[in-house]
C-alpha cells in the first residue's frame, strides 16, 4: 500500500507511505487522499485528519514524474491538473481541521498539500518548494497558485516560483507557513497533542471557522477555466518533454522557452 488510513480515537491518520520515493505521489495515492477526506467526512466520531509522511525524509516530494511521459496534448494537461484540483479541493473543503505533519522535503504536490490543510508542524530539516521552473517547465493551477498565494503572499510565490528555491523550515515557519517547528524526534507527540487540543473543542465553531475563511479565500480565485490557457501552453511545450526526460534522465534540462 502506497497510502495507510489509521484511527487514533478521535484522530484519523493518513501516512504516505513510498518512502523509496519519497512519497512522490501517484494517481493512486491522489484517489487515496480524496477517498480519506471523504472518510473522515462521513464518520462523526472522527474530529481531526493528520496527513504525515513515511520514513523522516520527505512528507511528500511531488507527484512520480514517471507518470508525466504520457502527457502530449493540452487535454492530457489539463486533465492532470484537473485530478490534482480535485484531490486538493477535497482536502481543502474537509469540514474537520488537517494537520501537516511535516519532517523532511514538501515539493511541487507536496507542497501544495501542505497548503490545503489547516495547520503546518515541521521539523528544522523540512524544506518547502514548488521548483518547476528549474525541473519540468510546466506551471500550476491557478487553484494552487491561489492556495500559495493565501499563505505566503505574491511576492513571496513570485521568489520562490521564479527562483525554483526552497525555503527551508526556519524561513517558512518566520513567515507563517509553519505553524509550529519542533524536534523531529518529537513531532509525533506535539502534532497528535495538538489534535487531541482541537478535537475537545466546539466542532461547529471549528467547523464554521473554517468554512467562513475557505469561503473568504473563494472570493480571490480565477473563475473556472480562466487558467486553461496557461496549462495548456506549459504543458505542450517542447520545453516541458525535455524538463520531464532530463528529470527520468538526471540531468539538466535545456531550455528554449518554446
Amino acid at each position: 500500500m502506497s497510502t495507510n488510513f489509521e484511527r487514533e480515537g478521535p484522530l484519523a491518520i493518513l501516512t504516505f507511505n513510498r518512502p523509496e520515493a519519497r512519497n512522490a505521489m501517484t494517481w493512486a495515492m491522489y484517489d487515496a487522499l480524496a477517498a480519506a477526506c471523504e472518510r473522515v467526512d462521513a464518520d462523526p466520531a472522527i474530529r481531526v485528519l493528520i496527513l504525515r509522511g513515511a520514513g523522516g525524509k520527505a512528507f511528500v516530494s511531488g507527484t512520480d514524474i514517471s507518470q508525466f511521459q504520457s502527457l502530449q496534448t493540452p487535454e492530457d494537461g489539463l486533465a492532470y491538473e484537473q485530478r490534482l484540483d480535485s484531490a486538493l479541493d477535497q482536502l481543502e473543503r474537509l469540514v474537520k481541521p488537517a494537520i501537516a505533519q511535516i519532517d523532511g522535503v514538501a515539493a511541487g504536490g507536496g507542497c501544495a498539500i501542505a497548503a490545503c490543510c489547516d495547520l503546518r508542524v515541521a521539523t528544522p530539516a523540512s524544506t518547502f518548494g514548488v521548483p518547476v521552473a528549474r525541473t519540468l517547465g510546466n506551471c500550476l493551477s491557478g487553484a494552487t497558485y491561489s492556495r500559495l498565494v493565501d499563505v505566503l503572499g505574491p511576492a513571496r510565490v513570485k521568489d520562490l516560483l521564479f527562483t525554483g528555491r526552497f525555503m527551508d523550515a526556519i524561513e517558512a515557519h518566520r513567515v507563517g507557513f509553519v505553524n509550529r517547528l519542533v524536534a523531529a524526534a518529537d513531532i509525533d507527540s506535539i502534532v497528535r497533542q495538538l489534535a487531541l487540543d482541537i478535537a475537545a473543542n466546539a466542532p461547529l465553531t471549528i467547523r464554521a471557522t473554517k468554512e467562513m475563511l475557505r469561503r473568504i479565500a473563494l472570493q480571490r480565485r480565477l473563475a473556472p477555466g480562466a487558467d486553461r490557457d496557461l496549462i495548456a501552453e506549459c504543458y505542450t511545450s517542447d520545453d516541458f518533454r525535455e524538463g520531464v526526460a532530463a528529470f527520468i534522465g538526471k540531468r539538466r534540462p535545456m531550455w528554449q522557452g518554446r
